[in-house]
């Protein structure tokens, strides 16, 4: 009697179950929620709200990385080109104690032949670096290039045209990182002009008289 009831009792656990896992498994219908016109317009209003502010973010942390991508380039460029600056002086000095060739001894100027040769490699470095001499004697005055020390009277040259260099100029890539020290020719003044009228009134007379 004890067993039957007991198997009675197990089969009707089984079932309990068996009902329970069939509720879970079946699927619920959706709750219907209906809304007004005014409660859609708010929600709507709500998410291009969030839409916008997550494209301006978005515009704004785009914005923010090229910045700070550009300062990285530009803070590099600066440092690369104060390195560069401070090999332009030694250059220089070699240049100018070169060109002073004659009336040295031999043994001078085989001293010299060295030196062309390490400044040739200085160049060389230079133009590796996409660095390059800026051009002046007989281009005209360009203060983007050129930076003028001194001007001068000159009738064999067009207004502002540069007759000479003091200091060379070098530009890497697009960018002047030292412009040329340069003498300018210059129109002559009123009181040059008259000066030489007089000077030639004067010439002439002497010869008149002679």
């Amino acid at each position: 009697m004890d067993k039957e009831t007991t198997h009675e009792e197990f089969s009707d656990d089984k079932k309990e179950n068996e009902e329970l896992i069939q509720e879970e498994e079946t699927p619920q219908e959706p709750e219907l929620v209906t809304i007004d016109k005014a409660e859609l317009e708010q929600l709507q209003a709500s998410v291009k709200e969030h839409q916008d502010k997550y494209l301006r973010l978005l515009a704004e942390s785009e914005n923010l990385r090229k910045r700070l991508q550009k300062e990285k380039v530009d803070l590099q460029a600066y440092a690369r080109e104060n390195l560069i600056c401070e090999f332009l002086a030694p250059i220089d000095q070699l240049e100018n104690a070169l060109s002073f060739r004659d009336g040295v001894s031999e043994e001078v100027k085989n001293w010299m032949v060295g030196f062309d040769m390490i400044v040739t490699q200085f160049k060389d470095v230079l133009s590796q670096n996409d660095i390059r001499p800026i051009e002046a004697v007989g281009r005209i005055f360009d203060p983007h290039y050129h930076e003028a020390l001194e001007t001068e009277e000159n009738e064999e040259h067009p207004i502002n045209t540069i007759i000479k260099e003091y200091v060379r100029g070098y530009q890497m890539g697009s960018r002047v990182i030292r412009p040329a020290k340069v003498k300018v020719s210059k129109r002559k003044s009123l009181e040059s002009e008259k000066n030489q009228e007089v000077k030639k009134s004067n010439e002439t007379i002497n010869q008149k008289e002679g």
